[in-house]
C-alpha cells in the first residue's frame, strides 16, 4: 500500500471527517511568546517569535489526541503493516492536514517537532526514545506509566519520561510485538521481542500484570567492548586476559558463568578475539548480540513460535545443524536448555575451542546447571555418564559478577581437572581478592592462586609456550 492511498479524497472531506473530533485544548491556556523590542529585528519578531505557542502540558494533551485519531485512520485504513518510510510520509500528510484545519497556533519549528513527535509516536518508542539514544544507558525498566527507570553505570535511578497513561504504554508495547511479528493481548499477555538496534524486550500486560503493563528493555552498545576496554575498566587483570588468550588459541573448551547482567555475553565476544581469522566461526543466539572481528563468521538465531504456534526453531536445533556446516568453532550465546546435551556431545566429538555461557551463581553451581538442562533434553543418562562428559569437554570456567558497586569483575578462573567418584573437580587459578571499601567502590586485586594449571602441558604440544610467570602468588592491578 503506497501513501497515496492515504490522501484524502478532497479538502472539503478532510475537513468533514476532522470535523466531527475537534482538538479539546482551549485557546485560552495558551501563551504568549514574547517578542524582542527595537531595531531591524523587530517586525519579523512579531510575525515569527510573537506567534503564540501551546504551554507543554496543552502541548501533550494535543499531541496525545493526535495520536489516538491518527490511529484510527491508520487503522480504518489498514496502513500500520506498510513500511515505515511510508508510514512516516502518512503521518506527515496527516499532520499538515491537521495543521491547516485546526486552529493551532504553532510556528513552523513547532509544527516539524509535533510531526517528529508524532512519527516516533507511532513507528517508534514513544516517550523512550531519549532514553533510547543515551549510550550510557543499559536497562529501561518501566513499571507503569508514572514509573521509568534506567540502569546507568549500572546504577538504576529514576527518570522523568512519563507515559500518558495505561492504554498509551500499551500502544508502545503492542506496536514493539507487530513489528517483530508477535502478538500481545489478553490471551498472549507476555512478549520477547527484539528491537532493530539489537535491543532485547520483554513486556507483560494485564492480566498477568496486575497493576497495568511492564516493558523492560536490555540496550547493547553500537559498538562492543573489546579486551582493551574490559582491561581498562578493571574487569579483569593483564594476567588472567593473557592466559584466556593462550587457552582460545590453544582450542580449549571455555564456560563463562554469571548472573542476569553480570556481563557474560560483552566478556565473551572480548573472549573471542583471540580466535585465529582463518577459522570458520558459527555463533548461535536467541538474539543476535556478539559482534565479532573475524571475516569467516556465520550468525544464526533461533526463532520463537509465530502467533499459530508454529515455525520455531531452537537452539538445540541449530546447534544439531551447526556440525553439518563445518565449523572450525562453534559459539552459543547462552545455553538454557536441552541443547547442552548437544553442545557437549561437540565438544567432545573434535569440535574443541567453543565457547558459551550460562547463568550460575558459581563455577559449581554453573556445572550443576548444565546437569540438570542435560536431563532436559529427555536422555536417559546416568549422573556419572554426564559429569563424565562435562569433565571431559569443559576446559576453563570464567566467572563473571556485577559486585555490589555496579562493576562488573572477572571473580574466578576454574579449571577442571578431573572426576572423583561423583564430584567433579576444579582448581582455582585466578581469584578477585576483595579487601574492602572505599565510599561506594569495592577495593580488591587479580591475584593467582600460584597453582599452575594442568592445561599447559597440553598447549606446550600445540607450540603454545605459556609464561610461568602469569601464575605466581602475587599480587594484580587494583580494582
Amino acid at each position: 500500500m503506497s501513501t497515496d492511498d492515504f490522501q484524502p479524497s478532497s479538502d472539503l472531506d478532510s475537513r468533514q471527517r476532522l470535523g466531527k473530533s475537534r482538538l479539546s485544548v482551549p485557546l485560552t491556556r495558551v501563551k504568549e511568546r514574547p517578542a524582542s523590542s527595537g531595531g531591524a529585528g523587530a517586525e519579523r519578531a512579531r510575525t515569527d517569535d510573537a506567534t503564540p505557542i501551546l504551554s507543554k502540558a496543552d502541548y501533550l494533551t494535543v499531541k496525545g489526541e493526535l495520536h489516538e485519531r491518527l490511529l484510527n485512520e491508520l487503522n480504518s485504513r489498514k496502513m500500520l503493516a506498510i513500511g515505515e518510510e511510508a508510514l512516516a510520509e502518512a503521518v506527515r500528510e496527516f499532520v499538515r492536514r491537521v495543521l491547516e484545519i485546526e486552529d493551532l497556533p504553532l510556528n513552523e519549528a513547532e509544527r516539524k517537532q509535533l510531526a517528529a513527535d508524532l512519527i516516533e509516536e507511532t513507528v517508534g518508542v514513544g516517550p523512550l526514545a531519549p532514553l533510547m539514544a543515551d549510550p550510557a544507558v543499559t536497562d529501561i525498566l518501566v513499571n507503569g506509566p508514572d514509573q521509568v527507570y534506567v540502569e546507568r553505570f549500572g546504577r538504576i535511578e529514576t527518570t522523568d519520561v512519563r507515559f500518558r497513561d495505561n492504554d498509551h504504554l500499551l500502544r508502545i508495547i503492542q506496536r514493539i510485538a507487530t513489528r517483530v511479528g508477535r502478538r500481545v493481548d489478553e490471551s498472549s499477555p507476555m512478549v520477547d521481542a527484539r528491537l532493530p538496534d539489537g535491543s532485547r524486550v520483554n513486556a507483560t500486560i494485564p492480566p498477568v500484570a496486575l497493576d497495568g503493563p511492564t516493558l523492560s528493555i536490555r540496550r547493547f552498545g553500537r559498538q562492543r567492548l573489546r579486551r582493551s576496554d574490559l582491561l581498562r575498566l578493571g574487569m579483569l587483570s593483564e594476567d588472567m586476559a593473557s592466559f584466556l588468550e593462550f587457552a582460545v588459541q590453544g582450542r580449549k573448551n571455555v564456560l563463562i558463568s554469571g548472573g542476569t547482567g553480570a556481563g557474560k555475553t560483552t566478556f565473551l565476544g572480548a573472549v573471542a578475539e583471540s580466535i585465529p581469522a582463518n577459522e570458520r566461526i558459527i555463533t548461535i543466539e536467541d538474539a543476535a548480540e556478539l559482534m565479532l572481528d573475524q571475516r569467516h563468521v556465520v550468525r544464526m538465531e533461533t526463532r520463537p513460535a509465530n502467533v499459530e504456534g508454529r515455525g520455531q526453531i531452537t537452539t538445540r536445533e541449530i546447534v544439531v545443524n551447526s556440525l553439518r556446516m563445518r565449523p572450525d568453532r562453534i559459539i552459543v550465546g547462552e545455553v538454557r536448555g536441552p541443547e547442552a546435551l548437544d553442545m557437549l556431545q561437540a565438544m567432545n566429538t573434535g569440535h574443541d575451542g567453543s565457547l558459551t555461557t550460562v547463568h550460575a551463581n558459581s563455577p559449581r553451581d554453573a556445572l550443576a546447571r548444565l546437569e540438570t538442562m542435560v536431563l532436559m533434553a529427555g536422555v536417559d543418562l546416568p549422573s556419572r555418564a554426564i559429569r563424565e562428559q562435562l569433565v571431559s569437554a569443559i576446559y576453563l570456567i570464567v566467572h563473571v559478577r556485577r559486585f555490589e558497586d555496579g562493576v562488573r569483575r572477572v571473580a574466578s578462573i576454574v579449571e577442571m581437572i578431573g572426576l572423583e567418584g561423583l564430584t567433579p573437580v576444579t582448581q582455582e587459578i585466578f581469584k578477585f581478592d576483595r579487601r574492602g571499601r572505599k565510599g561506594r567502590s569495592i577495593v580488591g586485586e587479580y591475584v593467582a592462586t600460584g597453582i599452575v594449571p594442568r592445561l599447559v602441558e597440553e598447549l606446550r604440544e600445540r607450540d603454545i609456550q605459556v609464561p610461568m610467570s602469569l601464575f605466581q602468588k602475587s599480587k594484580g592491578p587494583m580494582a
